[in-house]
């Protein structure tokens, strides 16, 4: 078996950062909106190289198999940030097998370095491993979430 390396994505990997994006499309089972309008190569390169944009591959035997999308959100009534973890998954064959919690721990060291004081997440309801994952790692928040159109 080929041990598991995790990877926090720079501008120089294009090609990890596509193979995400073809993993989350195939864990979610959501072609639409991780392939059909993919974005070009200049903006995944600036994207990569911001500072708030945290992308990390769990990689085995060269293929990502596994990783996390995160932003960190400057607050405005303390000098500190939070991370948010917008998404993760797992390819379906590597499930079971510590991978998020792995992700989930990298993160946590990559916000203990910049001075962040959280880490949240979303589950949706219904999503048995993700809430019992999250449980696991950290306290629980009962609330709603709201998407408002940009326009009307």
């Amino acid at each position: 078996m080929t041990p598991l390396a995790l990877r926090a994505l720079t501008p120089g990997d294009i090609d990890l950062m596509r193979a995400l994006l073809m993993m989350f499309a195939e864990a979610f089972n959501d072609a639409a909106t991780y392939n059909e309008n993919r974005p070009g190569l200049n903006y995944l390169k600036r994207l990569l190289g911001r500072d708030h944009f945290i992308a990390l591959a769990a990689i085995e035997g060269g293929q990502v198999v596994g990783g996390l999308v995160a932003y960190e959100l400057q607050k405005f009534e303390q000098e500190r940030s939070e991370i948010y973890i917008y998404d993760l998954a797992v390819a379906a064959s590597h499930r079971r097998q510590g991978i998020a919690t792995a992700l989930i721990l990298e993160l946590q060291k990559i916000g203990a370095s910049r001075g962040a004081y959280v880490i949240f997440v979303q589950a949706d309801l219904g999503d048995a491993p993700a809430i019992a994952l999250y449980t696991r790692l950290g306290a629980r928040e009962n609330v709603l979430h709201f998407d408002i159109p940009v326009s009307q």
